[in-house]
């Protein structure tokens, strides 16, 4: 039962960190530098419809599991027959609990901020709106939580492999 909760764990633990990974790379990919060539109130109003759209039970269930999970699976890879999981699955929650940090640290209070400008078709002022939102940064940030996810991602990956070489050699 202990191996198959581990082996749960670890498996969610890849998943949740691997959908997180794709989340923030489409943003540093495609929305945001297609975001980028729009005019102040298609940016405002758009980025404003997807900060919206993504605060829904599928993407904070991915977001905070990702955490919970990876940490849930250095835990149980503390005894003896799981130490050649737990430096993998350790640094994947240390560099995970990093995005989550810059994530509620960066990100979230730019995208409050911008939302809390209020609706598109009322604001005066979209340019300074979308100046004050700081689109370099936003973006600097979200490219350093997806390298981190993604790394996270791997090291997780690679912790499936070894638990599967542990359970195959004994």
């Amino acid at each position: 039962m202990f191996d198959t909760i581990r082996v749960m764990s670890l498996i969610a633990a890849t998943l949740t960190t691997g959908v997180m990974a794709g989340a923030f790379g489409i943003f540093a990919v495609s929305i945001m530098p297609g975001l980028r060539n729009t005019d102040d109130r298609t940016f405002v109003g758009s980025f404003q419809s997807i900060d919206r759209a993504i605060i829904n039970p599928v993407f904070m269930l991915a977001f905070v599991g990702a955490l919970v999970f990876s940490a849930l699976t250095a835990a149980l890879h503390l005894r003896e027959d799981g130490r050649s999981v737990l430096p993998w699955a350790l640094v994947a929650t240390v560099l995970y609990l990093i995005v989550f940090i810059i994530t509620m640290a960066v990100n979230v209070p730019l995208n409050d901020e911008i939302k809390a400008a209020g609706d598109p078709d009322q604001i005066a002022d979209l340019a300074a709106v979308r100046e004050r939102f700081n689109e370099a940064r936003w973006i600097g940030w979200n490219i350093v939580r997806t390298v981190l996810a993604t790394t996270a991602f791997g090291l997780l990956t690679w912790a499936l492999v070894l638990y599967g070489r542990i359970k195959t050699s004994s």
